[in-house]
């Protein structure tokens, strides 16, 4: 019997402020920009790459979450894109608030959908071949739709500043080559990452993708007055009152990450699918964007006092 293929959606998260690249933007542009509206060897800005990479999804089911506060910077980027495809938080409150806002918003304009998470501050040297990998992961959860399938990357080098995925058994879904996730490993020392490296682990790339159901199932059960919170505001969204009601929402809530809140609440949901034969690198490192710079002559001649500024 064919397996029937879900609607697909992206979640693209933008609303970061960049803290860590911030010595590195003053330095460089002359004055703090969030890393996700910078130009780093290229025309388009990290943003628009990340909207250029999910061309393959419908717009009218992809949602970009950004802060106000970075107003100046992201609406020359907007034109046009609709209100409905733009969430603006009052505040940065971190990952699980931006996320759930955005799929509460989802919930509304295409509620059997699945959805892939993006964050937009990676590079990805071939658009195509990663969304073929992103394709694929939106196969798997089609086929297991109460798992969440992670991108995970094949490394290149034991990087101590990554998330590491330790790999376990294959799962039968008669579909694509995914494994359960026996265990993460946040930023291991640099031994611990070599031994990562050689024993097949793989980086996290935070590119996530499952059913909408699903995402919001995990929010319930293991943050359940953040779900309340967002539920509470669902008949408001896209209606004058949304502002309003959100700028109190956020001034209530506290800040909460969505891997150590969320995922790392619910492994047994999570899955890993591998990423080969794509160049894969989350620029939000100040060491490792140097790098990722000097591999471009006309990024090259300031390094040296690109370092000094930011290490």
């Amino acid at each position: 019997m064919a397996r029937s293929r879900s609607e697909r959606a992206a979640v693209i998260l933008a609303g970061g402020d960049g803290t860590r690249l911030s010595a590195f933007t003053r330095e460089m542009f002359g004055e703090e920009i969030p890393k996700q509206f910078c130009r780093f060897r290229s025309e388009y800005t990290l943003l628009e790459q990340t909207w250029r990479r999910g061309l393959l999804i419908d717009p009218a089911h992809k949602i970009t979450v950004l802060t106000a506060s970075h107003a100046r910077f992201f609406v020359p980027l907007l034109e046009g894109i609709r209100n409905e495809q733009v969430v603006v938080q009052s505040v940065n409150r971190g990952t699980a608030p931006a996320i759930l806002y955005s799929l509460t918003r989802l919930k509304r304009m295409a509620p059997d959908c699945s959805v892939a998470l993006f964050p937009s501050d990676h590079f990805v040297d071939d658009d195509r071949e990663f969304m073929r990998h992103v394709e694929a992961a939106f196969r798997a959860v089609d086929a297991r739709p109460e798992k969440i399938v992670l991108l995970g990357v094949e490394p290149t080098r034991a990087d101590p500043q990554y998330g590491w995925i330790e790999l376990g058994e294959f799962l039968t879904n008669e579909c694509e080559p995914v494994r359960q996730i026996r265990r993460f490993w946040e930023k291991p020392p640099l031994p611990i990452a070599h031994r990562l490296m050689g024993t097949g682990c793989l980086w996290n790339s935070f590119v996530i993708v499952a059913r909408l159901s699903t995402f919001l199932g995990l929010f319930l059960i293991a943050i359940p007055e953040l779900w309340g919170a967002f539920r509470s505001v669902e008949r408001v969204l896209g209606t004058p009152s949304e502002e309003s009601r959100l700028f109190r929402l956020y001034e209530n809530i506290g800040p909460s990450s969505f891997s150590d809140e969320v995922l790392a609440k619910c492994p047994h949901n999570l899955a890993v699918l591998q990423v080969n034969g794509v160049e894969w690198d989350d620029l939000g490192d100040p060491t490792r964007l140097i790098k990722f710079l000097g591999r471009s002559p006309g990024h090259a001649r300031g390094s040296n006092s690109l370092v000094a500024a930011v290490l």
